[in-house]
């Protein structure tokens, strides 16, 4: 194994060590297990799943501005990781069910979920964004990791009842290392729950490499838990697209539970409370900008005769209007009322919240009071 196989936080890139379909300057590479799960992947369908990406990646930095204007108390980008979640998220049937992390707006767009939804939690007008039984997503999970339980169970119940439905979860590579996470392995493994684990392997878990916490690439772990391992091309979307369908019809035939490591990069903070220039290097950043997810997508449909400078603007331009419907949307939301804050926390009332109410209330009426006394 030669050094220069590495990148730059440790682990193998080389494209013999993952599924890879599209290089990144945009060439087709024929694989004989993963070509047939996107035969039908036209050239028509290849624009599309730029169009998610190119909009995804527009609506994600509108949202950074909007952090950076006081409009979001908080916002975690997914600039790098397009191809990931949307190679992912169109793989599903309307019927499965999704279990993400807090970074997975782009999976959130292919379910339905309008754009100003995605940001109310950020700012911090509601406790949830959307109804999961609508969209057939659960809102975003903040304890790193819990949402692989959420989904195994949800996926062993939904196999009992007959369904051959899947079931997803979302995580980073730091989530590896959690005891939910593996415990979830587990059980998944151990009752052939239908789901799918999907690692995005940004390579670095705030600002921890992903290599401090494993030596080897990440799929691997799947061995130790007896299910099979899939390590794909993050930035690719036909290879991601391709992974994860195969892992889907195998969990509907109930063989049990994938882990998919994709991996890819985070190429802003991760969250906008951080600075990633604190722990990442510019020359590292550049590199990985030559693997951008959009860019070999747009070189291999102008190698397949399409007007790719023709299209990519008028996908701009659609993603300009998507931005401007989302600054909107956020900007109208209203305040929710000061006592809401109590609405939906127990079933049923009781004297523990009712005095907390009442506690809160006389807080608030001082406030009422003093400006009365400033008149």
């Amino acid at each position: 194994m030669n050094p220069s196989d590495r990148d730059a936080t440790g682990l193998l890139t080389r494209p013999d060590h993952f599924v890879q379909l599209v290089t990144p300057t945009g060439e087709r590479r024929s694989d004989a297990e993963f070509d047939r799960w996107v035969a039908d992947v036209d050239t028509a369908a290849l624009g599309r799943l730029y169009r998610d990406m190119a909009i995804v990646r527009r609506l994600d930095a509108e949202a950074t501005a909007l952090q950076r204007q006081g409009e979001l108390g908080l916002w975690p980008p997914l600039a790098g990781q397009e191809a990931a979640q949307i190679g992912s998220a169109r793989a599903l049937r309307d019927d499965d069910f999704v279990f993400s992390s807090y970074r997975e707006h782009a999976v959130a767009w292919c379910r339905g979920v309008g754009p100003a939804e995605m940001l109310t939690v950020w700012r911090g007008s509601a406790a949830s964004g959307w109804n999961p039984f609508e969209h057939r997503m659960a809102v975003p999970q903040i304890i790193i990791g819990a949402q692989a339980l959420h989904a195994t169970g949800y996926a062993m119940g939904s196999a009992w009842q007959g369904s051959d439905a899947a079931t997803i979860t979302y995580f980073g590579d730091g989530a590896t290392s959690e005891g939910d996470v593996n415990e979830a392995f587990v059980f998944a493994s151990s009752f052939d729950a239908p789901v799918v684990f999907f690692c995005q392997n940004n390579q670095w878990a705030i600002s921890e490499p992903v290599g401090l916490q494993s030596k080897q690439p990440l799929a691997r772990r799947a061995d130790g838990f007896g299910m099979p391992g899939i390590r794909v091309d993050g930035n690719d979307v036909l290879a991601v697209l391709a992974a994860t369908r195969s892992a889907l019809d195998r969990a509907r035939r109930g063989d049990g539970p994938t882990l998919i490591e994709a991996v890819t990069y985070r190429l802003g903070p991760h969250t906008t409370a951080d600075d990633p220039k604190r722990y990442r290097t510019d020359d590292e950043i550049a590199e990985w900008r030559e693997r951008d997810p959009l860019t070999r997508v747009l070189s291999l449909l102008a190698a397949s005769g399409v007007d790719a400078d023709g299209f990519e603007r008028e996908v701009a331009e659609e993603a300009t209007r998507a931005a401007a419907e989302l600054r909107t949307a956020v900007t109208s939301i209203p305040d929710p009322e000061p006592m809401s804050v109590f609405d939906h926390v127990y079933a049923e009332p009781n004297s523990h919240l009712a005095r907390q109410r009442d506690h809160y209330a006389r807080y608030l009426a001082m406030f009422d009071e003093a400006e009365e006394g400033v008149r």
